[in-house]
């Protein structure tokens, strides 16, 4: 899971752990049980989220695909094509963590240290995070949106995981 699909996976892994054999997080958010993305956003972060929202229905608007490093025109048009606006509701969403059997599931952190210095570094805490537990850390010169800007290294590092 990238991105904020680390809370996705940590909520599937919660109901399904018997169907999992590893958890990968790919520069994304590490809950606990409880937590929702927002708890894991920096006050400032999680205030002008939330008043973006509050201005625009309880929804944000996509980011610009620079924000992630994507630096390709081409790319960031084709990006820029598939985002969408995204319900705050579900970053206020806590996640359940899980049972014994879910926590027993092997995980392993890509941390993406090529994003531009503008982007907030939200998944520097998910990467500490990880180490602390204990956690397989890989980091990759890529940017927060690697599986498109540096695919090729994604699918490297997963093949190398995955065995």
């Amino acid at each position: 899971g990238n991105s904020y699909a680390g809370m996705v996976i940590t909520g599937v892994a919660a109901k399904a752990a018997e169907r999992l054999k590893l958890l990968v997080y790919l520069d994304a958010y590490v809950p606990d049980d409880g937590q929702s993305e927002a708890d894991l956003l920096p006050a400032e972060v999680r205030a002008a989220r939330q008043a973006e929202a509050a201005a625009h229905g309880g929804v944000l608007q996509p980011p610009p695909p620079e924000i992630f490093g994507v630096s390709d025109p081409a790319l960031a048009d084709w990006v820029k094509t598939r985002f969408t606006p995204h319900p705050w509701a579900t970053y206020a969403e806590p996640v359940v963590a899980g049972t014994a059997t879910s926590a027993a599931l092997p995980r392993v952190f890509v941390h993406c240290t090529g994003n531009p210095s503008s982007t907030p570094r939200l998944f520097d805490a998910s990467a500490q995070k990880a180490r602390g537990a204990g956690w397989e850390v890989y980091e990759l010169a890529a940017s927060h949106l690697a599986m498109l800007t540096a695919p090729d290294e994604v699918a490297d590092l997963l093949l190398v995981v995955a065995a």
